[in-house]
């Protein structure tokens, strides 16, 4: 049997559901939810519970030190109850808050650097079975020390950690590093693409 398809991808094709109804029934400081009720010639009528970002993408930032280390965070996370190493990450604090202000803040409050340029190399959707969140991340250069801030109350004794690229994309491959923004940011500054390192 053949599993060849002919026509060309497109991501904005017409959907093949249709909503019904839409219902908040949780709002937070980092995401919402919301119940949703679709319906389809081929299922019929169907729900979802639906998470959306309150404030906009999450923000990842891998950066490059004098050294060619990348910083990560040794942190705990409570709803996997395990230890991970990360990039800095966040969200803005408020509305009016940008991508890249979120990443500049970041940088210094979580892993003490602040950076001579801040680029955006890519931006992907983290779990579209039920979430409407993106993540963007961003690449730091030209880094200069200074004093970090606390990550929170989950890791108040938080270390970081200095790899280089290599000893870093080992650390993907044999599953130590497993936070997918982390993957993904090691992954594409080991292949180099669309990164000036």
């Amino acid at each position: 049997m053949s599993n060849e398809t002919y026509r060309r991808f497109d991501p904005w094709r017409t959907a093949p559901v249709e909503e019904d109804s839409r219902t908040t029934v949780m709002t937070s400081h980092y995401f919402n939810v919301e119940h949703v009720a679709f319906s389809s010639a081929e299922a019929g009528h169907f729900e979802r519970d639906i998470l959306s970002e309150a404030l906009g993408d999450t923000i990842g930032i891998v950066a490059l030190t004098e050294e060619r280390t990348i910083p990560l965070i040794e942190q705990y996370r409570i709803p996997t109850h395990r230890w991970t190493l990360e990039i800095p990450c966040g969200h803005a604090k408020d509305s009016h808050e940008q991508p890249k202000e979120v990443a500049a803040r970041k940088l210094r409050d979580e892993v003490g650097y602040e950076a001579k340029t801040l680029t955006q190399f890519t931006r992907f959707i983290n779990t579209p079975s039920f979430s409407t969140q993106h993540t963007v991340l961003f690449y730091a250069r030209g880094l200069t020390p200074v004093q970090h801030g606390e990550v929170g109350p989950e890791s108040p004794r938080f270390e970081i950690r200095h790899f280089t690229v290599d000893e870093a994309y080992r650390l993907v491959v044999n599953g130590t590093i497993l936070d997918a923004k982390s993957v993904i940011a090691v992954l594409r500054l080991k292949a180099g693409l669309g990164i000036e390192a």
